[in-house]
């Protein structure tokens, strides 16, 4: 019975580590993830990376990727389908490309370039939304242009993660299959995704609606969820994509706030910072220094190339100059998906543990400097604006 105590002293160092993380402006991610360096063998040597930590960590990915489906507003990127898509694809093309050129130049193979690229085309627009908010620019053209390119931004990044844990992988992840059943199987399961959103999601949760047990459209929506995760696992696509899109199709019915909130308390109580403690336990602080420069030039690149990318996805789609300045730097936070995209490509043996470190720790500045950023775009969009009043 160990693993209570365990489990007791991860959640208690997560919960004090993200409320004061929150109390300085930090994302509560980044004091749960460095609970687990606290925690683990690079610090105090409390906590090992064990089996039940393992499994607890995978429900929450899954946990948190549902709710990132939930979250997905289909209808604000219909209301902007033009300048969210550019905005997006744009955006994951520039990063992938930059950085897998630079991977390639420094030495990485092929393979794992390519899976460092999708790492950072990865975007978390949560910390970017609680600035636009703060700032009264949520209703902007640039608010709601971040908003939806979010959603697609998140869809590419899923599907490409997916297909090429399935293709490359050679963890448990990975398929065994050859190429073209392998190619078959996803775009059949597409076909899956694209039913459940448009019919079996909504009949089942109005079935669930109509049985006795309190938590019915709780459990149902597990149950789709869990599912759907299940299928995409055993045709070698990575169980995230069909958390996500169970959550996506999920949020296309009338039970999409009372299943958020009940998957928020059940998520974020025990096996989210669970997944992110996981992250921690696995860092390494040996060989971090001598890792500087690819430090440095990585975080440069992270948050140009987004900038740089979404910005002029921006301007191309009809928006200004400095609603494309607003763009770019709201989609610079990489934030909790980099860190899912990351874990999952060291469990498919796609990111070497050399550089998993250093890796995790680009993120971690790309998601504290991206609030500063989008400040600063946002002061700079409004001085013509009050110069011409």
């Amino acid at each position: 019975m160990g693993y209570l105590g365990t489990l007791a002293l991860i959640l208690v160092t997560t919960l004090l580590l993200s409320h004061f993380s929150q109390q300085l402006g930090i994302p509560a991610v980044i004091g749960q993830l460095l609970a687990g360096v606290l925690l683990g063998p690079t610090l105090l040597n409390w906590v090992q990376p064990t089996h039940m930590i393992s499994e607890f960590a995978e429900i929450g990915v899954i946990a948190l990727m549902f709710i990132a489906g939930l979250e997905s507003d289909l209808v604000m990127l219909k209301r902007y389908f033009r300048p969210g898509v550019l905005v997006a694809v744009i955006g994951v093309i520039v990063p992938v490309v930059t950085i897998w050129a630079f991977a390639t130049w420094w030495g990485f193979n092929f393979t794992a370039a390519s899976f460092l690229g999708i790492t950072f085309a990865a975007t978390s627009v949560s910390i970017s939304v609680e600035v636009l908010k703060e700032l009264d620019a949520l209703d902007t053209s640039g608010g709601a242009t971040i908003l939806g390119a979010a959603v697609v931004d998140d869809i590419l990044t899923v599907i490409i993660l997916s297909v090429a844990v399935g293709m490359f992988g050679t963890g448990e992840a990975a398929g065994n299959l050859p190429l073209w059943l392998t190619l078959v199987e996803q775009v059949a399961y597409f076909v899956v995704i694209y039913l459940v959103v448009r019919f079996a999601a909504p009949y089942l949760m109005h079935l669930a609606e109509r049985l006795y047990p309190a938590s019915a459209v709780t459990i149902m929506s597990l149950l789709v969820c869990l599912g759907m995760a299940y299928l995409a696992d055993v045709l070698g696509l990575s169980a995230v994509i069909g958390a996500f899109f169970a959550g996506v199709a999920i949020a296309q019915t009338p039970y999409r706030r009372e299943v958020d909130a009940s998957l928020e308390a059940i998520g974020y109580a025990v096996f989210i910072p669970v997944f992110f403690v996981s992250i921690g336990l696995n860092m390494r602080f040996t060989g971090l220094l001598q890792d500087f420069w690819f430090i440095v030039i990585m975080t440069v690149l992270a948050l140009a190339t987004k900038w740089i990318g979404c910005g002029g996805g921006a301007m191309l789609a009809g928006l200004s100059r400095h609603e494309g300045n607003v763009v770019g730097a709201g989609m610079v936070s990489r934030g909790e998906m980099a860190l899912i995209v990351a874990q999952i490509g060291f469990d498919a043996h796609l990111l070497h543990r050399d550089f998993y470190s250093s890796v995790i720790v680009v993120i971690i500045l790309t998601t504290l400097i991206a609030p500063f950023m989008l400040k600063a775009a946002l002061r700079t969009t409004t001085q013509p604006t009050e110069t011409d009043a």
